[in-house]
């Protein structure tokens, strides 16, 4: 099978034997050398045996002095910020285990970027040995924002990192030409310029697995596209994982339903959205028009959901900000879920 995502940190792992994602000092050992860590001219001695003790036992305790005994204020903030996170996923035991409990007990003080790390890592072990290119592409979605483009019957989404990286490039450089894979997404900026990538479709899929750590590939999740059901095997995959219950999701093209008793946004704005749709307030143009998709989930375990929401479904739904931007929140489908049990 194609190995994909490197850069996840997976294969500094260990799978338990529920499957889950063991915390290992090599692991551990990748967030004390980042660059926010990492020793720099100005470092002062405390720091320096710090940083050197922590990279031979990452799971090693730290006394609060030693960090209080930085001269740098920044370096003891970052410090203080990493071993928090640490500490949680050594009490834990697991990624999965440690993701469930920052959320369940505030995530306020670490920085985003890890909890997008962790979902990085989990899903690379959920999508282990799949072999469909377009689903592994979707798992992107719960870990990288993406920038969205539509047109006609297509909604692009290319990760917004790497289209801003490509337009400051196109700034500085003039028009950069880069080969392209079927279809091609073209992104107006501000500038006026055009950033083109590639997209990716069931025909030009196999490229992805040497690019996958590029992130530099498109997916079409129009209605009825390949890319859209991909996206929801993925959700159905990270529920199957994170909580243990199967659950059966497909996009709908809108909700009719008078018994309508239970829905989740896979982002804030689609929240804000699916709230008022229930309270009978109707959606402007501009807002109908930033309502990318609309899902329906079901539960083939009626045990499983809240005895007020037993059979009946889940409605979903994702949409980008003003600025185009698609951020799917990934914990939105552990903690908000109608279940007996939670998570």
């Amino acid at each position: 099978m194609a190995d994909f995502w490197r850069s996840s940190g997976y294969h500094l792992l260990n799978k338990d034997k529920t499957g889950r994602l063991a915390v290992t000092p090599e692991f551990l050992r990748a967030y004390i050398g980042r660059p926010e860590l990492a020793p720099v001219e100005e470092s002062c001695p405390a720091e320096l045996r710090l940083h050197e003790d922590l990279m031979a036992d990452p799971t090693m305790a730290v006394e609060a002095r030693r960090i209080e005994e930085f001269a740098d204020p920044d370096a003891r903030d970052n410090y203080h910020a990493v071993l928090r996170f640490r500490d949680v996923l050594l009490r834990e035991g697991t990624l999965e285990s440690g993701y469930i409990a920052l959320f369940r007990n505030g995530v306020s003080g670490f920085p985003p970027l890890f909890l997008d790390q962790l979902v990085h890592a989990i899903m690379r072990g959920v999508l282990d040995r799949c072999p469909d290119p377009l689903r592994v592409r979707a798992g992107e979605l719960l870990f990288r924002s993406q920038k969205v483009t539509i047109k006609e019957d297509t909604i692009m989404v290319a990760d917004e990192e790497i289209v801003d990286m490509r337009a400051t490039r196109d700034a500085r450089d003039g028009i950069v030409h880069f080969d392209h894979i079927g279809q091609l997404l073209t992104d107006s900026q501000p500038s006026g310029r055009v950033i083109e990538l590639d997209v990716l479709d069931e025909e030009t899929g196999a490229v992805y697995w040497r690019r996958s750590d590029s992130f530099d590939t498109v997916l079409d999740i129009g209605f009825t596209k390949p890319g859209l059901d991909a996206f929801c095997r993925a959700l159905e995959a990270w529920v199957r994982h994170l909580l243990a219950i199967e659950v059966t999701i497909y996009p709908v093209q809108s909700i009719s339903d008078e018994r309508w008793v239970w829905h989740v946004g896979l982002d804030s704005e689609a929240t804000a959205m699916l709230n008022d749709l229930y309270n009978g307030v109707p959606l402007n143009d501009d807002r109908r028009y930033r309502l990318l998709c609309l899902f329906r989930a079901e539960f083939p375990d009626p045990d499983a959901m809240l005895p007020n929401v037993k059979g009946r479904p889940v409605y979903m739904a994702m949409a980008m900000t003003t600025d185009g931007v698609l951020r799917i929140k990934p914990q939105n489908l552990i903690f908000n879920l109608p279940l007996a049990t939670a998570a």
